[in-house]
């Protein structure tokens, strides 16, 4: 927030409020619509698009906007933003083609539906910050590929898991430390969790049962930490890394190994460690001096030293990511080059012929982390492209899903893209779909 908070407010006092358009209204779209409207000073809901037309309204009574215009055309959204009139739209090709939107922030989780966005708006020259772990673990790099050839930002944002870990990072080595694990801290997981079993916490909560399952079951912390690791090269362990019961997030200093660590840097979690929920880094330093400095400090005696952050806000620090991106360019967490580690899908329960796999935190399939150049894994199938996807045999319980298991749905950009980072990256492809977008 330091440097951030000061821009904004000489962005209110000239007038000038940085622009959002925002495409997503679930729960966390309606509360970043509110956090923008209460608590931002110097930026702006400009343009909404919800596949629900009630959640959009929703969100824009948050936002203090009551019967809000709808915009059909492009021309008309962008006179109703130069009449400072925020406004819903009928397509969010809409918000990626308008004139006076500063920055795009997509927020509804779907990988096919929010590759569609991302490119939308990078063709038509937008920053983006994509709140979602989903389509940035799955497709990130190619898509900053495009960012870069187009000259524009994307990335994730502040206030989940990555964007608060990515902080972290960047915090820790510009004291002189040596990241060695980025980590997170979970308080529960079980792999066979769904939305049946979940459908209590989500009802308090107010969460879909669905999410709430993929929190539970290991897939959203996999997103997350895919999306650390290939914005540092970090790697994993092993395939669904470690994620061991630890007490306090200082247990770290002694549950990894430490020559691993040392040789590579890696990505995992804790499970039940307080002060939770938040982040974590474990980091070295050669200097003895400095070393002692350290201890004295209350960080640990070395050689691993334990930096945390007990918390992560959500949607209370996505406008500072907004305005980092729109106001100095400065992604959250982008993708380092090609990608390091990937998501696997991972069957929940026996899988038989001829089942369609349903979504991320549903019945049938969880994700965990893999390196990207561990053997045969060009042959798994990725955790954000298995929805959809038709069986063509039987799985069993706990066995990753290959290629060769399923059909892919026909024509899914998804599925292009991924080719094309693939080719991009010269990686080997194992899906049946080579045409580049």
């Amino acid at each position: 927030m330091i440097i951030v908070d000061r821009a904004l407010e000489r962005r209110a006092a000239e007038g000038r409020p940085v622009r959002v358009g925002m495409v997503g209204a679930g729960a966390m779209g309606r509360a970043i619509a509110l956090q923008i409207a209460t608590a931002t000073p110097g930026m702006e809901l400009v343009a909404l698009y919800n596949r629900t037309r009630a959640r959009a309204l929703d969100a824009m009574a948050l936002a203090g906007v009551e019967d809000p215009p709808t915009a059909s055309t492009v021309g008309e959204l962008e006179r109703l933003i130069a009449a400072r009139r925020p406004t819903l739209v009928e397509d969010p090709s809409l918000i990626c083609a308008a004139e006076g939107i500063d920055v795009v922030l997509e927020v509804t989780g779907a990988v096919e539906f929010g590759a569609g966005v991302v490119l939308d708006a990078i063709a038509h020259g937008k920053d983006v910050v994509a709140m979602n772990a989903e389509l940035n673990a799955t497709l990130g790099p190619i898509l900053k590929v495009h960012a870069d050839r187009a000259g524009v930002v994307y990335t994730d944002a502040d206030g989940d898991q990555p964007g608060v870990i990515m902080n972290l990072h960047r915090f820790v080595t510009g004291l002189g430390v040596t990241p060695v694990l980025l980590g997170n801290l979970k308080g529960l997981h079980d792999r066979f969790r769904n939305p049946e079993t979940q459908a209590g916490f989500a009802a308090r909560k107010g969460l879909t049962p669905h999410m709430a399952a993929s929190f539970a079951d290991g897939t959203k912390v996999s997103f997350e930490m895919g999306l650390c690791a290939n914005a540092t090269g970090f790697t994993v362990i092993e395939r669904g890394m470690q994620g061991p019961d630890a007490a306090h997030v200082h247990d770290a200093q002694q549950l990894f190994d430490l020559d691993a660590l040392l040789e590579h840097g890696r990505v995992d979690y804790l499970v039940g460690a307080e002060p939770g929920p938040g982040v974590f880094v474990l980091g070295t330093v050669e200097h003895p001096l400095q070393r002692k400095w350290l201890e004295l400090y209350k960080l640990g005696d070395g050689p691993l030293y334990t930096f945390y952050t007990p918390y992560h806000l959500c949607h209370l620090e996505v406008p500072t990511s907004l305005a980092r991106v729109a106001l100095f360019k400065d992604p959250i967490v982008t993708p380092l080059g090609p990608p390091v580690v990937d998501v696997v899908a991972t069957a929940k329960r026996d899988l038989r012929a001829g089942e369609t796999l349903d979504g991320i935190g549903w019945f049938m399939t969880y994700g965990q982390c893999e390196n990207v150049a561990a053997p045969g894994a060009a042959s798994l199938l990725p955790m954000g492209l298995a929805e959809g996807c038709r069986l063509v045999r039987d799985v069993p319980v706990d066995q990753v899903l290959t290629y060769d298991d399923v059909e892919l749905p026909p024509g899914r950009l998804c599925d292009r893209l991924r080719a094309e980072q693939s080719a991009h990256f010269g990686l080997a492809a194992a899906a049946p779909v080579t045409a580049a977008v």
